[in-house]
């Protein structure tokens, strides 16, 4: 019978050393009540706000590469269906994609459970839904860790990149074995998983044909790309294929996402406010963003590190969680200076 969750030792294992110390105080004097509650609250508010952050920051430079599309797209657009999209789009983007696309995973992990049924509970209660999906969690996270691993060795070994170390040029030149690696891969996770539950293994299976789907569709929108930009195609037509190719986009970030969370608020938050600066980097700021060659890599590179927490966890490895915001503004910043030290050498070399 689902119920409110007192706060317990559990609850706080994975909390800031000053909220345990603080929590083991009461404890000793007998005060764990409405004051352990408080303290308990101060946690969860404290977990939600660095948890949204490190989602803005992942759904922004993960989807870079939609924003330059968008821009290229928009310039051959007349100015009314510019704000149409941007405005329209912006609501797209975040209620029915970034919005429905979190819930539909976690029905998918729990298709026992009536659709309905879990978009109540992720509403009106999300720290029993956490509960609840405890033991399907393991299923949620190998299916979409396996998805953006695949992500991150697909642009490692076959995409066109701004090398940020020469080791990327040499896993490029072998781009060949990108098919190879991956089949071994996907075979050591599902052998792992048939150990531990064979429902693991057809999650691992299906986030690789996830991977196949849209990458498929992806590369054929590149190609449409410049297709797009032709006046022959209607402005309405291009509005739409742009709300496919956005949503296509938005895949890896919502997948990302529970990485860092499976509270589907939280997620919509994150990813809502990203998509927002992602729409304000497509009006006013993309040739600024452009300007730093490395955020690619850096996106990349958090995107891979995702997956593999993702993987390391569905096996039972449990990680704070600070673990994944942590390490993506690390890599953020990371990729960020040897950007910045790129446009610096550059400036040298014209002057």
């Amino acid at each position: 019978m689902l119920g409110k969750i007192a706060p317990t030792e559990k609850n706080f294992e994975m909390a800031p050393v000053v909220l345990q110390a603080g929590y083991s105080i009461l404890r000793k004097k007998g005060r764990v009540g409405r004051v352990g509650e408080d303290v308990l609250l101060c946690f969860r508010m404290f977990s939600s706000v660095i948890i949204i952050f490190g989602l803005i920051v992942f759904e922004t430079i993960s989807s870079i590469d939609n924003a330059i599309v968008n821009a290229h797209v928009l310039k051959s657009l007349p100015e009314k269906y510019r704000k149409f999209f941007l405005f329209w789009g912006l609501i797209f983007a975040v209620f029915l994609v970034r919005g429905l696309l979190p819930i539909l995973i976690v029905w998918m992990a729990n298709i026992s459970t009536p659709f309905t049924e879990v978009v109540r509970l992720a509403f009106s209660d999300p720290a029993t839904t956490e509960q609840a999906l405890e033991h399907s969690k393991p299923l949620l996270l190998l299916g979409g860790g396996v998805y953006l691993f695949f992500v991150f060795l697909s642009w490692l070994f076959l995409e066109e990149k701004k090398y940020a170390f020469f080791a990327e040029h040499f896993i490029h030149r072998q781009s060949v074995w990108f098919y190879a690696i991956s089949s071994i891969f996907i075979t050591a996770v599902i052998y792992l998983s048939v150990q531990v539950n064979p429902w693991m293994a057809l999650s691992a299976s299906i986030g690789s044909t996830a991977f196949f789907l849209t990458d498929g569709f992806r590369k054929n929108a590149e190609e449409k790309e410049k297709n797009l930009a032709a006046a022959s195609m209607s402005a309405i037509s291009k509005i739409l294929y742009l709300e496919v190719l956005d949503a296509s986009f938005s895949i890896d970030g919502v997948v990302g996402a529970f990485a860092f969370t499976i509270s589907v608020p939280l997620i919509l938050i994150g990813n809502g406010i990203g998509a927002f600066v992602v729409r304000e980097f497509t009006i006013r700021g993309l040739n600024v963003i452009t300007k730093f060659a490395y955020l690619k890599n850096g996106a990349m590179y958090s995107i891979g590190m995702l997956g593999g927490l993702m993987i390391f966890e569905s096996f039972g490895r449990e990680f704070p969680f600070w673990a994944a915001p942590l390490n993506t503004c690390l890599l953020l910043g990371v990729f960020l200076y040897l950007s910045v030290r790129e446009i610096k050498m550059a400036k040298k070399f014209l002057a």
